[in-house]
């Protein structure tokens, strides 16, 4: 009798990406991106490969990630154009939606390695970035897989919204943008310092522009104060979604309870 195959966690969760959001992230948004008093805005998306099932609901688009395994059959078609991939995905999950996701989501499903998105409220109405620029460079891709801890912290809430009393005003804006320049252009040149830096500075723009990302009646304990925590001990650190999810947290040493994850890169 041949010995059973084993089964890869691939079998369970598909083979679709992951896709992280680092700092920038709700530039993306046609509603916050209007105010950018020097567009182009940018935010940083990562691809990671499929090594576990990520928690739901913690700002890792697993929604997005459902509909792209069911429209594509549990792969992301490798002939296709990748924006025509995105415009697709896009119409798909936000059609009927209230209040549509940012297409920061598709792209990050669809783009591999590290990518930072441009976003100009004159560009298609702010729903599509104006530009895209992708590194593949294997080495930056290990390097951000060696020096960035994910650490659970919370789902997000039944009930929990988001955008409550939110507080959008061109200088917030021109910094939430910022912060992907930064994001990316530090993650390029491997710099731990300016790359903790970047998050650090999303997070205050958040709390500032939106901050029920971080306080919400639904969200029963201190959010801030854990964050405090982690971006007085490391590098940087920035909640992956709104009200919690992972911490991503910088750092050249372990963390606590944290666990790394596989930048994906693009085969040649």
């Amino acid at each position: 009798m041949a010995p059973q195959q084993k089964s890869q966690i691939t079998d369970i969760v598909g083979k679709i990406p992951y896709r992280l959001a680092l700092a920038g992230g709700w530039i993306d948004q046609p509603y916050v991106s209007k105010f950018d008093p020097s567009p182009p805005g940018s935010m940083v998306t990562v691809q990671v490969e499929p090594q576990f099932r990520f928690m739901d609901r913690s700002g890792i688009c697993g929604s997005t990630r459902r509909i792209a395994l069911d429209i594509w059959n549990g792969t992301v078609p490798s002939h296709r154009d990748k924006m025509e991939l995105v415009r697709g995905l896009y119409e798909e999950e936000n059609k009927d939606v209230k209040d549509p996701s940012g297409s920061q989501d598709m792209i990050g499903l669809v783009y591999p390695g590290v990518n930072r998105l441009d976003y100009n409220y004159k560009h298609e109405g702010g729903y599509f970035p104006v530009h895209i620029e992708s590194n593949n460079d294997p080495i930056v891709a290990q390097w951000l897989s060696d020096n960035l801890y994910l650490v659970p912290v919370n789902q997000r809430p039944d009930g929990y919204y988001p955008l409550d009393n939110p507080n959008y005003t061109a200088e917030l804006v021109d910094e939430l943008g910022q912060t992907g320049k930064d994001c990316y252009d530090a993650i390029v040149r491997m710099d731990i310092h300016d790359l903790g830096k970047s998050f650090n500075d999303c997070m205050r723009v958040w709390g500032e522009m939106l901050p029920g990302v971080v306080k919400h009646n639904t969200i029963k304990f201190d959010l801030m104060g854990l964050l405090d925590v982690y971006q007085q001990n490391y590098a940087g650190a920035m909640f992956s979604g709104c009200g919690g999810g992972y911490f991503y947290v910088i750092s050249e040493e372990s963390v606590p309870g944290g666990f790394q994850v596989m930048v994906r890169v693009e085969n040649e």
